[in-house]
């Protein structure tokens, strides 16, 4: 049984009907195949789209594989107890050339009951963004499901829903049950739970090549949707150089960000979890034992339980978001 050691997965690509340019000219990963790369799917168990190892003598093997023979050795003892042989976490980049559809996912309750899936509670963290981009996140207002569905019934559902300007830097945490949508303009990284589950709430009347609208989930929503109006939904953090800040912490995930202009050494000995690093801006070289890989904007790796210390040596510079159960 060969040795883990940090993993980088092929590049999964998806195309979108909103999707557009940035993935190949921002993220770099201009071997995308299609004309509308909306998302790319870094690292996934999510059974139709499954992880396949790129480097190093594991390569060629699926994530799902991995995990059935490794267990604990993969992703930590506490990880594996809970989660079984289905890796919980999924990491995308998305890139909205036009506004998403308004949606909502279902929480774990919901989801396992009419899906056998878990839920689906994420964050976006902002790449990049155009000038005026923007995003929806929840409600602006205190509301009830009678009141949604006057607005939704009326046309005015937009009336309601809380509009926020995006930047780069910005992150945003979306637990199940918040209606969101991603804007036109911005480029996100995002981590969520092992869930493809969306239903669509609204679609801005768009067709496809073909003059059909997409299928959208009205019913469906209306036990999934978090009514309750909160005075914040932009997760407030303070930046800081050459320290790592916690951005958020959840029962899926905590997430930190780090962004250093030298070198650092990380110990996970206590985490009994995997660790992923989803690479944002510069370049580093990852040090583990005596063996190096090196790691550039746009590389999502997956770090084994197993390893308990690294190094990231930089060159110039680099800021990643640090995830783990």
């Amino acid at each position: 049984m060969a040795t883990l050691y940090p993993l980088k997965f092929k590049t999964i690509f998806k195309d979108k009907i909103w999707g557009g340019e940035k993935i190949r000219t921002y993220l770099g990963k201009d071997f995308s195949p299609l004309p509308n790369c909306g998302e790319t799917w870094e690292v996934s168990g999510v059974k139709s789209d499954v992880s396949v190892v790129q480097n190093g003598p594991l390569e060629g093997q699926t994530l799902a594989a991995l995990l059935e023979t490794h267990q604990e050795e993969l992703v930590g003892k506490k990880v594996y107890e809970r989660f079984g042989n289905e890796f919980p976490l999924l990491i995308k980049f998305i890139d909205a050339n036009e506004d998403l559809s308004i949606q909502v996912h279902p929480n774990d309750e919901l989801a396992r009951k009419r899906h056998n899936s878990f839920g689906k509670t994420e964050m976006w963290y902002i790449l990049q963004a155009d000038a005026g981009a923007s995003l929806i996140a929840g409600f602006n207002q205190p509301l009830d499901q009678e009141i949604y569905l006057e607005k939704f019934n009326s046309g005015h559902l937009t009336d309601i829903l809380n509009k926020e300007e995006a930047k780069a830097g910005d992150v945003f945490f979306l637990p199940a049950g918040r209606v969101h949508t991603i804007g036109k303009g911005l480029l996100i990284a995002e981590i969520q739970q092992t869930s493809d589950i969306t239903y669509r709430i609204y679609d801005f009347d768009r067709v496809d090549d073909k003059g059909n609208k997409r299928e959208l989930h009205t019913e469906e929503a209306l036990a999934a949707i978090d009514y309750n109006f909160y005075p914040e939904y932009k997760s407030l953090y303070k930046e800081k150089l050459n320290e790592p800040v916690e951005v958020v912490t959840c029962p899926y995930f905590t997430t930190n960000i780090l962004e250093y202009t030298e070198s650092v050494s990380r110990d996970y000995t206590t985490k009994d979890s995997f660790v992923i690093h989803v690479c944002v801006a510069g370049s580093y070289t990852l040090l583990y034992g005596e063996e190096s890989l090196k790691v550039s904007m746009g590389d999502c790796i997956l770090i084994p339980a197993s390893i308990n210390r690294v190094t990231l040596h930089a060159q110039k510079g680099f800021k990643i978001l640090e995830s783990y159960i």
